[in-house]
């Protein structure tokens, strides 16, 4: 409340008690399976399949979980968790010798991931194009795995440009490669073959004109200072008589830089006093810095006034024409083209490791204990493990989303490929332990055309990638409590079942809660099925507990703001309010049966739901009911006769 302190008009804004409850999402799916490639530690998200084959790669003949992705997206899908299983991998890296003397370590490229797959790629190291004597650019290509030895097949997949080797760098190559989806990279910052930074001129005489004798030198990055060289003519340092000479023009250099003071304290003093300029071999002026390091370095630039510039005459620094290279230089790494993990070692290259997929996951308890790397997301609402017939796993999976902090995921199984029998169908479901409503099994498999174009005839994949998709799709147009079931639930990209059940034959599954896919000549191949594999009759159909899912996780979210507010009646009320106001709102849209809202739900939260001694512990108690759709399974149609005319 303001402070009323002057006759006048306060204005303030009151709360209206309204916390809209926004309703939770119930169609992000998570994929459990063997892939390609890709991160083996956590569930990563993905909004479409070229996504996935970045991160996880393409097809596998020992695996259906890009199959099932694929018509997850194909089938109304927009966003899903992978997570990725596999046992005793190894991930392809290679070690590149330095661009100096090639007797250390510069760089180790590895594969991002574990696999096979990192053994074709091939990074490609050349100069920089903006500072070749000291940058260099790292381009990375995936070979062809039908030709790896075809150069024209390799796909460019990144490039990297004008990396530097000096950590301080923003250019530093383990900074600008960070983002890579293809390799890691790590510097050897052991590498001793560092070198003194060294600026030189082009092969021209060094020659200086008379008042053209000043020029600015940055030694280690301290900061540009001017020198005159005439000054040190006569001075005694490398007996300086005249600037006529290469051999006086480089002792007045010398003695002019070394009788400089550092401007930063940080500078090593003897970068300075160390300093040198000689001839080389060629004649070159070579300024040389008195220390010797990643950022050891030697810069000239043009004096600040032109007319007195000796910079141009004797032709050093960068603008001129000369050449100036860091201390770093020469721990670059060579130049060349190497295959990660498939490279020979060679002068260039220390060692190589191969990767590898490791073993085939043959038991269930890798895929089991995957799940657990969804515990710490919020957004999963279906979870499913394609092409794994188990009825362990189905019991794993369906216990897991009965277990999860708020029960707020399904399971989605699939039987085994050869499942194509009533019986075999019936003793399946038999087998689950513990059967509860999380859950719901689909069966025959279902037929499509091979992907990778290398079976002329269609192939089979397990149904539970085509159903989370539709499962998203009836969602978003009609509504978690409609049943994803019957004429208008076709299976996009499906040509067919393994076997095609009668309606007998699905009398009998239905029983024992199995979801047939059936092909119908007006309507294609659809679902259904509708129901849980649950005893317990209260939620035997699947938009029953998938609607009281999406209740209790869109309240809990909703009424956070509640915890620690006074427990009286004034927070009971704003609680009915808003659980009310959510309510109205699926009534409206159809999720409940009713022809009213009082008939199709109730909120109460009062003196009743909560006593005192609820109040003393801390308790309010909120108790919420709702009359849910059940799907028209059975329609039945009774014609008779019509007796006389009338």
């Amino acid at each position: 409340m303001a402070n009323l302190t002057y006759p006048g008009v306060y204005v303030e804004e009151v709360s209206s008690g309204v916390r809209p409850i926004q309703a939770a999402g119930t169609s992000t799916a998570a994929f459990i399976g063997v892939a390609e490639k890709g991160n083996l530690a956590e569930a990563v998200k993905v909004y479409n399949f070229t996504e996935y084959q970045n991160l996880f790669g393409g097809f596998l003949n020992s695996s259906f979980l890009s199959h099932s992705v694929y018509q997850f997206f194909n089938n109304g899908g927009s966003q899903c968790y992978i997570v990725r299983v596999a046992e005793n991998t190894a991930t392809a890296n290679i070690v590149i010798n330095d661009y100096g003397v090639s007797t250390q370590p510069s760089l180790t490229i590895s594969a991002i991931s574990p696999g096979a797959w990192g053994n074709r790629l091939e990074v490609v190291i050349t100069q920089g194009s903006s500072d070749p004597a000291n940058e260099f650019n790292l381009l990375v290509y995936l070979q062809d795995a039908q030709e790896p030895a075809n150069p024209a097949k390799a796909i460019l997949l990144e490039r990297f440009e004008n990396l530097s080797m000096v950590p301080s760098s923003p250019r530093f190559i383990e900074a600008v490669t960070a983002a890579s989806k293809q390799i890691r990279v790590v510097v050897n910052a052991g590498n001793t073959n560092v070198q003194a930074g060294t600026s030189r001129n082009t092969a021209a005489p060094a020659r200086v004109v008379s008042g053209r004798t000043k020029l600015r030198v940055n030694i280690n990055g301290d900061g540009y200072q001017e020198v005159d060289l005439q000054a040190a003519v006569g001075s005694g340092i490398g007996q300086v008589t005249d600037l006529t000479t290469p051999e006086h023009i480089a002792g007045a250099i010398t003695s002019s830089v070394t009788r400089l003071t550092r401007l930063r304290t940080s500078t090593d003093p003897t970068a300075f006093t160390l300093f040198t300029c000689t001839l080389d071999t060629t004649g070159r002026l070579r300024l040389s810095s008195g220390t010797t390091g990643l950022d050891s370095s030697v810069s000239v630039a043009p004096a600040i006034n032109s007319s007195q510039d000796a910079s141009g005459l004797l032709k050093l620094g960068k603008l001129n024409g000369g050449t100036e290279t860091i201390g770093a230089s020469v721990t670059r790494p060579a130049l060349g083209t190497y295959a990660v993990g498939d490279n020979a070692t060679t002068e260039q290259v220390l060692s190589v490791r191969a990767g590898s997929d490791g073993d085939p996951v043959t038991s269930d308890m890798p895929y089991i204990d995957a799940l657990a790397r969804l515990d710490t997301l919020d957004d999963v609402s279906l979870i499913a493990i394609p092409g794994i017939g188990s009825e362990a796993i189905l019991g794993a999976g369906m216990n897991y989303c009965a277990n999860r902090s708020l029960s707020d995921c399904f399971f989605i199984g699939d039987m085994r490929q050869d499942h194509d029998t009533v019986p075999e169908a019936e003793a399946f479901v038999a087998a689950i332990s513990p059967k509860n409503s999380y859950g719901a099994v689909y069966t025959p498999w279902v037929k499509m055309l091979d992907p990778t174009g290398v079976s002329s005839e269609p192939i089979l994949v397990p149904p539970s990638g085509y159903v989370a998709g539709l499962y998203a799709k009836t969602d978003a147009q009609r509504g978690v409590w409609k049943a994803p079931a019957g004429t208008s639930v076709a299976l996009g990209g499906a040509t067919g079942l393994a076997v095609n059940f009668t309606d007998v034959q699905q009398g009998d599954l239905n029983q024992k809660s199995v979801n047939c896919i059936r092909q119908f000549a007006g309507a294609g191949i659809v679902l259904w099925g509708a129901r849980t594999i649950a005893a317990d009759p209260e939620y035997l159909y699947i938009p029953v507990r998938r609607t009281a899912i999406l209740l209790r996780t869109s309240i809990y979210r909703g009424i956070q703001w509640a915890v620690f507010e006074p427990n009286d009646e004034p927070l009971w009320s704003q609680l009915r309010l808003n659980i009310k106001s959510f309510m109205t709102v699926l009534f409206r849209r159809g999720a409940f049966q009713g022809a009213t809202p009082s008939q199709a739900f109730f909120v109460k939260c009062d003196g009743e739901t909560t006593t005192q001694d609820d109040i003393n512990l801390g308790i309010v108690n909120v108790l919420v009911g709702f009359a849910p759709l059940k799907p028209a399974e059975f329609v039945v149609v009774k014609i008779s006769q019509k007796a006389g005319q009338n």
